[in-house]
Formats: C-alpha cells, sequence, structure tokens
C-alpha cells in the first residue's frame, strides 16, 4: 500500500505568541525564543530524509522554513493553502481583550463552533476543507514519499480535528507547541493517521516556550 508522509511542523515562537496576542493573517517575526526553536528544529530535520519542503506563505511559518532549508539544502515552496486561518476583528488583540471586547465571539471561536461567524474572518468549515485540501494535494504530488511542511497553530488543529473527527463545536485537545513535531499519514483511499503527534524532544535545549 502507497503511503506518504508528512513531517508537520509549527513555526517558532513569535513576538506575539509571547503576548499572548492573536494573529491570524497578521504576522510578526520569531522571538529569541522563536529562532533558537526554529534552529534546533532544523538541526532535528538534518537527520531526516524528505522530498520536498512546504510552507505557508505567511512570514513566521517562512522565517522557520527557511532555517530548516538552510541546513537541509531544501527549496522552500510556499503554499497559500498553509495560512493560519484569517480571524478578522480578533487580529492584533491579546486574549484577554478578544475575550472582554467580543465575548460571544471568542467564545465560539475558542470552540471551533461552525456556526460562529468572525467579522471580516474566514468560517470555520470553510478553513478546515482549505487545509485538508492543501495537506491532501501535497500528499497527491508526493505519492509514497516523505515532505516536510511548516504551518500554525489552527493550521494543525484543523488537520488534527479532521484526522480524529472531533465533533464541532469542541474544545481544543491537540497540543501545539511552537516548533512541535508531528506526523501525519495518508494512504492511497486516502485515509489519514498521526503516528507522532506534539513531540517537542529536539527543544530540550531551548528557552522555556511563551504563551
Amino acid at each position: 500500500m502507497t503511503i506518504s508522509r508528512i513531517i508537520l511542523l509549527r513555526h517558532g515562537e513569535t513576538v506575539w505568541n509571547r503576548e499572548n496576542r492573536i494573529q491570524g493573517h497578521l504576522d510578526t517575526p520569531l522571538s529569541d525564543v522563536g529562532v533558537a526553536q526554529a534552529e534546533a528544529l532544523a538541526q532535528r530535520l538534518t537527520r531526516e530524509s524528505f522530498a520536498a519542503l512546504y510552507s505557508s506563505d505567511l512570514g513566521r511559518a517562512h522565517e522557520t522554513a527557511r532555517r530548516i532549508a538552510a541546513r537541509t539544502h531544501h527549496q522552500v515552496i510556499l503554499e497559500p493553502g498553509l495560512r493560519e486561518r484569517n480571524l478578522g476583528i480578533l487580529q492584533g488583540l491579546t486574549r484577554v481583550e478578544a475575550k472582554a471586547l467580543y465575548p460571544e465571539i471568542y467564545a465560539r471561536y475558542r470552540m471551533f463552533d461552525p456556526e460562529c461567524m468572525v467579522p471580516g474572518g474566514e468560517d470555520a468549515l470553510p478553513f478546515i476543507a482549505r487545509v485538508v485540501a492543501s495537506f491532501s494535494a501535497i500528499a497527491d504530488r508526493f505519492p509514497g514519499e516523505t515532505v516536510a511542511v511548516v504551518a500554525h497553530g489552527g493550521t494543525l488543529d484543523a488537520i488534527y480535528r479532521h484526522v480524529t473527527k472531533a465533533p464541532l463545536p469542541g474544545a481544543r485537545t491537540a497540543p501545539l507547541p511552537n516548533a512541535g513535531y508531528n506526523c501525519l499519514l495518508r494512504d492511497a483511499q486516502g485515509h489519514w493517521s498521526m503516528p507522532v503527534w506534539g513531540d517537542v524532544t529536539h527543544l530540550q535545549d531551548c528557552l522555556p516556550e511563551g504563551t
């Protein structure tokens, strides 16, 4: 049976991650901790064999991917479909601010409520569909091979919910550490599995993460 393997990575900690601020499609650079995390992730990837390196086109993911590419000598292929969810009016706010200003919207967003429309943003079900389509397309391009992908916490959460068939709405259950290492498998029939999730053993020498 042909199995495609995706090494799925979250970007390193950013300035807004440290401030517990919602990023969405907005962007901030990696923090000093995030740079160290990205370098540790890159070092781990030198021990892997993979056919291609994909990244979201948002800066924080691309910066993490570039640091991996510098060590593994892959070209970074930018894929907009891997972007974080556009969170409209919540973007740029701290989570405390979002909860105070838009309590119902924020609470329903946190539960991945498919009936919740974040003004100016992207609805939950189209977001999940976009993410799944992007991962499926990448797997289709590399049947029986391994590909590395750098993306975002929300993107990882979406594919995790899809693979585990988590009911919606529902609280997030997947650990999503910055620079975490995850692995997805997809067979020729399109069935997904996750043999590894939330592995951070490569980060043991990094400074503590921000939120």
